[in-house]
């Protein structure tokens, strides 16, 4: 199994898809991704509260269990780190020990706020920002990758964002994260930071830039991120289905046996094939 790190050193980007629980693991792996990306925002909305309610262990509770059936290499979304420079030593101990390939901490304000969501950014100065990535890689003891985010593109300007990532890349960040919104934008940065630089799409896998993944990889962004969508598909489907269920208690033009296949490939997903050959040849041998 590749690190991420050799991923990075590779001819085309790493993109990760959301997943926020095993299953999603196992599906994301299944069809081929190399990199996984465990979201604070859409963690924060499975349990409909928002990514400024979460703790350190609910995030790395998620990640012990998708660890725990996937080897991908899994990035965490640590929103602002969960504190100042002197809390990133127990941050990082705490992912480390879970086994995430990297962690992303931003530049925000803690306790975070809901109205970052309509818009309203909450930045910290980017000299404490600075601090907690230096003592991020204090605290590192082992090939974790440190993800510097800056959200200054919308938060400030241009050239505030540009200069706290080249603050943070000072500071020793292995990656930075800076979302680019236009083509425009993309270039400008690929031309000012050095690679390796890492983008969140939105819904849909779409780049705000307008940009193919190819395009952005070659302007320096190798890390690409896929937040949310996965949420929105299975948020827009279980909501469907309990409205169609709702009146009758069953799903109209559904039997049950149409349901077979998907129990079925749910089986071999899980590994249930695996492990009641395990029972059988221990706990439930035939006399």
């Amino acid at each position: 199994m590749s690190t991420l790190r050799d991923l990075l050193a590779g001819a085309e980007p790493v993109c990760a898809p959301l997943v926020l629980n095993p299953l999603m693991a196992r599906l994301a792996e299944s069809a081929g991704h190399r990199a996984l990306y465990l979201g604070g925002g859409a963690t924060g909305y499975a349990k409909v509260v928002l990514e400024a309610n979460l703790n350190v262990t609910d995030m790395v509770q998620a990640g012990l269990e998708i660890r725990a059936v996937c080897d991908l290499p899994l990035i965490l979304d640590a929103a602002a780190g969960w504190g100042d420079p002197m809390h990133m030593h127990r941050t990082i101990g705490m992912a480390e020990a879970a086994g995430f390939a990297a962690i992303e901490i931003e530049d925000q304000l803690l306790p975070k706020r809901a109205h970052h969501h309509v818009g309203i950014e909450h930045m910290v100065p980017a000299e404490l920002m600075a601090h907690k990535v230096r003592e991020a890689l204090a605290a590192r003891r082992g090939d974790m990758l440190i993800i510097a985010r800056t959200n200054g593109v919308r938060a400030s300007s241009m050239d505030d964002a540009l200069r706290r990532a080249e603050a943070y890349r000072a500071a020793g960040a292995d990656v930075v994260l800076i979302s680019p919104r236009t083509a425009d934008e993309a270039r400008h940065i690929g031309e000012r930071l050095a690679p390796p630089l890492m983008h969140l799409y939105g819904a849909g896998a779409q780049a705000t830039s307008g940009m193919a993944p190819r395009e952005l990889f070659a302007l320096g962004f190798r890390i690409l991120v896929d937040a949310v969508t996965p949420l929105f598909v299975a948020y827009e489907a279980m909501a469907a289905y309990y409205r169609a269920l709702a009146p009758g208690f069953a799903v109209p033009g559904r039997t049950a046996a149409s349901w077979k296949g998907v129990e079925e490939d749910l089986h071999r997903t899980i590994g249930l094939a695996r492990l009641l050959a395990i029972e059988k040849a221990t706990v439930e041998r035939e006399p």
